[in-house]
């Protein structure tokens, strides 16, 4: 069925394929600000290839079930998120690894559908997952990721209406850039510092959830300024 043919969709769900083809580009480039190879031709995929893509062909409704992917880490990335070497570990190897994302056709989440989720991620061994609902997840249902933590998968939840807009481009967010294991050392030893003693962001802050950021991480944070052009600030990741 070619795109002309398709019926044409009711206010309501034309509205809903909207929201979701928004919400389905800032995820792409969530991924690529993480690091991950995305096509550009994917990032910038236009509202009527979306429809065409991941629509139901009769009724030219969404279907969530088909907004699956899978993206595998950059070169770069690779190398930014591999540990410096030790005595113990001359050789360490990357945390940096396949990252699986899934949009839940389901208006209500119990922790059956979560543990579902990081069943799926621990058994195809996915380094990282990100799982996307219509409406919000409880607390208690949230633990059911808990497990996943002693198999090194770290598993993310967002609501599709925390992706609407992706805050990253607003001009009031400056830029965050993610310090490498090295890139961290370097900077504590060049003031002497524990990385404890810099000014901290909070795990849960927007802009940290978007990269993926962990406990301990260092970002470099990059404002414009009036006299100097541009300066950096760090923060610690708590």
């Amino acid at each position: 069925m070619d795109y002309q043919d398709r019926p044409k969709l009711s206010a309501e769900a034309d509205r809903e394929v909207t929201r979701l083809w928004r919400t389905w580009r800032t995820v792409l480039e969530m991924l690529v600000d993480r690091g991950y190879a995305i096509a550009e031709a994917e990032v910038t995929i236009s509202r009527e290839h979306f429809q065409k893509k991941m629509c139901d062909p009769q009724t030219g409704h969404a279907e969530r079930r088909m907004m699956r992917l899978q993206a595998y880490p950059t070169e770069e990335m690779i190398k930014r998120d591999t540990p410096r070497p030790t005595k113990t570990k001359p050789d360490p190897q990357t945390t940096a690894g396949t990252v699986w994302v899934e949009f839940s056709p389901e208006t209500t989440i119990g922790i059956k559908h979560l543990r579902s989720f990081a069943h799926h991620l621990g058994e195809n061994k996915f380094t990282t997952g990100i799982f996307i609902t219509i409406g919000p997840v409880t607390a208690a249902a949230l633990r059911a990721f808990e497990p996943l933590g002693d198999l090194g998968i770290t598993a993310e939840h967002f609501q599709e209406q925390d992706l609407l807009i992706n805050i990253t481009r607003h001009e009031l967010v400056p830029k965050h850039v993610l310090l490498s294991a090295e890139e961290k050392k370097v900077l504590l030893d060049r003031y002497r510092l524990k990385e404890t003693q810099l000014p901290r962001i909070q795990f849960g802050d927007p802009v940290a959830r978007y990269l993926g950021l962990k406990r301990g991480n260092v970002v470099k944070i990059i404002r414009k300024s009036e006299t100097a052009g541009r300066y950096a600030s760090y923060r610690w990741v708590f």
